[in-house]
């Protein structure tokens, strides 16, 4: 794993004023196949199981949150390789600097006449735009212009692989933190598509035989989010405590106030812990339910649920209750401490996690 002090230090600010992975970021990147996580080794992937994706998920976010955050969205699109048509995961994949951006958000139309789709449309909040080879986009499906509803007369929608060069950027990434993500919009106008460039994320849809694929997708990004957030707390509980300490050696604290914070740090610390094992406990129960049944149970997916969420809602209150001791240094725009503070109360905005249960 690379060096937090170099991260930190030179890679992360160049980060910031790029507004997106620095170059030297993107080589440990390709080097370390971290866009492959879920990919098989037959293309080139690492071919992780869940719970070992989860623990390297955490450790990166640990060191920086744009680059844990990137990792795991671009990781999560690059996912969809089960459900791809073989030859485009072929096409796709043997590029070693590979990267899938995308957005969940049904942004878009697909009209199929004859043998092709035309697709129009934008989608937001893609992480890792500006290196992304691919971009993976829903659509609501049109059949020579007249919408396709299912059973429940609700629109059909599907999602769609684009490349780079079919697509727009648009500079939609204007928040306090997450800079470096460069999670920027994109556009498709009158784009003509070949119909094997479309998917379903349904478990009857699988392509692959690995277990990892037929993981529900819900489950599976909720347990991705809550370990970048994870990690991304972990990080900023360390620079807490240690601009704490380092004020206390000119401040001089009495040992009243100093046995408080130490209660404090102590409390926060055991209480995190304890909801992270439970989680990677639930979430190893869920993989070996999985690889013996073939399918995990709906009160198993409940707990996962639950557990990513309230994993994330402690890392809420854990943040708030010890950011007071942080000091001015929190508020200074270039300290790493401010830095990671703004990318935590930016990325636990995410719509998937906001409520606790």
């Amino acid at each position: 794993m690379i060096s937090s002090e170099l991260i930190n230090s030179i890679w992360v600010p160049k980060a910031e004023k790029l507004g997106f992975l620095s170059p030297e970021m993107l080589d440990v990147i390709y080097l370390e196949k971290w866009f492959k996580l879920f990919v098989p080794m037959e293309l080139d992937g690492l071919g992780l199981t869940l719970p070992e994706a989860l623990l390297l998920e955490e450790e990166i976010a640990r060191l920086d949150a744009s680059l844990g955050w990137t990792v795991t969205l671009c990781a999560g699109a690059g996912w969809f390789v089960g459900f791809l048509e073989p030859n485009l995961s072929q096409e796709i994949f043997s590029d070693p600097k590979v990267c899938l951006a995308g957005s969940g958000f049904v942004g878009g139309k697909a009209n199929r006449v004859g043998d092709t789709y035309q697709i129009e449309g934008s989608w937001t909040y893609a992480s890792g735009a500006l290196h992304a080879t691919c971009f993976t986009a829903n659509c609501e499906m049109l059949e020579n212009g007249k919408p396709l509803l299912d059973a429940k007369g609700k629109p059909v929608v599907k999602a769609f692989i684009l490349k780079k060069e079919e697509v727009q950027i648009l500079d939609g990434w204007s928040y306090m933190g997450m800079i470096a993500t460069g999670s920027h919009a994109f556009k498709a106008d009158n784009l003509t598509l070949p119909l094997h460039r479309a998917f379903e994320i349904l478990p009857d849809k699988v392509i692959r035989p690995e277990p990892i694929y037929r993981y529900p997708f819900l489950q599976f990004a909720e347990a991705t989010l809550a370990v970048n957030i994870l990690g991304i707390t972990q990080h900023l509980q360390e620079l807490i405590k240690e601009s704490f300490w380092i004020r206390n050696e000119y401040r001089k604290y009495d040992q009243k106030q100093l046995k408080y914070v130490k209660k404090l740090e102590r409390k926060s610390a055991e209480k995190l812990e304890s909801l992270r094992r439970k989680f990677y406990r639930q979430v190893e129960d869920s993989w070996e339910e999985l690889k013996k049944r073939g399918q995990i149970s709906k009160k198993s997916l409940k707990s996962i649920s639950l557990a990513s969420r309230k994993l994330t809602q402690t890392c809420r209150e854990v943040n708030a209750r010890m950011y007071p001791f942080a000091g001015l240094e929190a508020a200074k725009t270039h300290t790493e401490l401010n830095r990671v503070w703004r990318d935590f109360n930016t990325v636990s905005q995410h719509a998937l996690l906001t409520f606790p249960f």
